[in-house]
């Protein structure tokens, strides 16, 4: 049994013991002061080590170290077995592994950094645990006797025998065409293990792209590939890692569907996501994972997805007693800008613009200033376009625009190759919006990091600072929700609508989260059409109409839910659901 009351992580990649005066952390630290080594060098990178056991948690070494290289966390009391896994000395440690169960979906709940996508891994077989004994990792059997008494322990013993064949849909599908050159088609007959290939290309819509070589397709294309090659093969245990990214929100019901239509008896899916209302839709049960980002990583027992969603927002674990977050996250929907003084910042009238063989239309519409309007719509219908035109990028073929507006730009898809760090990035953002930025956002600790280091999610906080530091009065920005966790997402809805207000800025918010877009607007835009041939804008709309118009043309209705107030997908034909397509309140009736 672990005696360890905390644990000491050390980033590699932060520390300089060189350049911070020769092991500073060790000439500062107590112990080491009184004779014991408590911080000594590493083998073999000779970076800073740190005793757990003999660590007092004094602080002085994580406050003093010049590079914000060392992290002391103090574990919960409720900690008394050792991590099921530890990546190596002073590295991150993962407590446990969800539950499977056959005929069901199982979501996996929880933020960034604590140990989702390393549970799979374990899962799937790319990485063995260890029981926290990197240096001599224990057998097999030690690992199954570790879970004595628990639905895992029958999970394991099944894939010990080989009576488990997973399958695995990584979160990096952008990394497929580094690993894959050559057709789709290739690609996906390679995968087909049980002659299924004809359906699932169907049932994803790929049949298209079947001819098209993987370098050349959409991010969008790339996500349902990978989600038809995994489930391509023989098995009995999926595993999602992220399914919903580059997805539009039509085509994240459809592929929520398809996912759910894989629970069959014999057949059990994991599933990690972080747009909360396809998670709710695609879960029957789950398993929250909390802990310390970067640090470690604990996993729940399992919950209806109802119970898990809502627990996972109150911040609170009532059967194991654990409050995880100091704050519940609570949803109330933006009110429609009414009665507020009006003042319009831009217009355009019907807008005409020619691009290859795709036609974008408008009818008229204004902005006013101080409000956040969401857009909605399908990939390739023109939202982007429609920005950028606002943005003075692109000029339409016929039809106006009003005022020339100062605009301040985030694009979808951001610069990952710049070898300017973030301070320098940010200068004005630090000069400025110290607090309404850079500490909510909590960047300091990326400041002398290059853009090219950093991860998806580190990239889009600093994006959208960067955006909204600037000197504007129109600030567009293209899918900030992308790479985010639910957590991420509500504080960066906050610090939006903070802004908006404080300085009575106008901001153009496209995304496919409909419950980001839910909480952060105060109108809509609707895109319609066909993707890659026409798209045709309407609106601004009151949300309810918006909404109403959207939703309709999805065949989906959305309540709220009564304990949190988030917004939740109706089962189709359910009796709510007929009831609110018969008023025609397809939102929230």
């Amino acid at each position: 049994m672990s005696t360890r009351k905390r644990i000491a992580i050390i980033h590699r990649d932060k520390c300089h013991p060189q350049e911070c005066g020769n092991y500073l952390c060790a000439k500062l630290c107590p112990v080491n002061r009184a004779g014991a080594d408590c911080i000594y060098p590493g083998e073999p990178d000779k970076k800073a080590r740190i005793d757990e056991m003999l660590c007092t948690g004094c602080g002085i070494c994580p406050n003093r170290c010049p590079f914000g290289a060392i992290e002391i966390i103090n574990l919960p009391t409720t900690l008394n077995k050792p991590p099921i896994h530890r990546y190596g000395e002073n590295m991150f440690e993962l407590y446990s592994l969800p539950s499977p169960m056959f005929a069901k979906v199982t979501g996996i709940l929880g933020k960034n950094g604590i140990g989702k996508s390393t549970a799979l891994k374990i899962m799937s077989s790319l990485i063995k645990p260890n029981l926290g004994n990197w240096e001599k990792p224990p057998e097999f059997k030690e690992v199954i006797s570790y879970f004595k008494g628990t639905e895992t322990q029958t999970f394991l013993e099944k894939l010990g025998k080989g009576e488990i064949s997973l399958s695995y849909k990584p979160q990096q599908v952008d990394l497929i065409p580094k690993q894959f050159s050559g057709k789709v088609k290739a690609l996906l007959a390679k995968a087909d293990q049980g002659n299924k290939l004809r359906e699932i290309v169907d049932k994803l819509d790929l049949i298209k792209i079947l001819d098209s070589d993987i370098s050349t397709i959409s991010g969008g294309e790339l996500q349902r590939v990978a989600i038809a090659a995994a489930v391509l093969k023989n098995a009995n245990l999926y595993l999602f890692d992220e399914p919903s990214s580059y997805l539009d929100i039509k085509q994240r019901i459809h592929v929520s569907k398809f996912i759910k239509s894989l629970a069959i008896p014999e057949v059990a899916t994991l599933v990690i996501e972080h747009d909360l209302i396809i998670f709710d839709y695609m879960a029957d049960l789950v398993n929250i994972m909390y802990g310390n980002e970067g640090g470690f990583g604990i996993v729940s027992g399992v919950k209806t997805a109802r119970e898990g969603v809502n627990a996972f927002l109150e911040g609170y674990l009532k059967e194991e007693n654990v409050r995880f977050r100091d704050h519940a996250i609570k949803y109330e929907k933006a009110q429609d800008v009414k009665g507020a003084s009006k003042v319009q910042l831009t217009s355009w009238s019907r807008l005409q613009k020619q691009l290859g063989n795709f036609v974008l239309s408008s009818n008229e519409g204004m902005l006013y200033k101080g409000e956040i309007v969401g857009i909605l719509g399908e990939n390739g219908i023109g939202k982007t376009s429609f920005i950028k035109m606002l943005a003075g990028m692109i000029q339409p073929d016929s039809g106006d625009l009003g005022n020339k507006v100062k605009v301040s730009y985030k694009p979808q898809y951001l610069e990952t190759q710049s070898e300017v760090t973030v301070s320098e990035f940010l200068e004005r953002a630090i000069a400025k919006y110290q607090h309404q930025l850079i500490k909510p956002l909590d960047l300091e600790k990326l400041f002398a990091q290059k853009l090219s280091e950093l991860s998806g999610g580190q990239l889009q906080r600093v994006a959208i600072a960067h955006c909204l530091s600037q000197d504007a009065e129109l600030f567009l920005l293209d899918e900030p929700s992308a790479y985010l966790d639910v957590e991420q997402r509500l504080l960066i809805s906050k610090i939006i609508k903070n802004i908006a207000w404080e300085r009575d800025i106008t901001v153009l918010v496209v995304d496919h989260d409909l419950l980001f877009l839910d909480y952060i607007s105060n109108r809509l835009i609707v895109f319609s059409g066909i993707p890659a041939r026409d798209g045709h804008l309407q609106g601004p709309f009151a949300m309810q109409e918006g909404m109403n118009l959207f939703l309709k043309n999805l065949d989906i209705t959305m309540r709220r839910d009564l304990a949190s107030h988030r917004p939740r997908i109706n089962d189709p034909g359910s009796v709510k659901d007929r009831e609110q397509k018969a008023e025609n309140k397809w939102y929230y009736g």
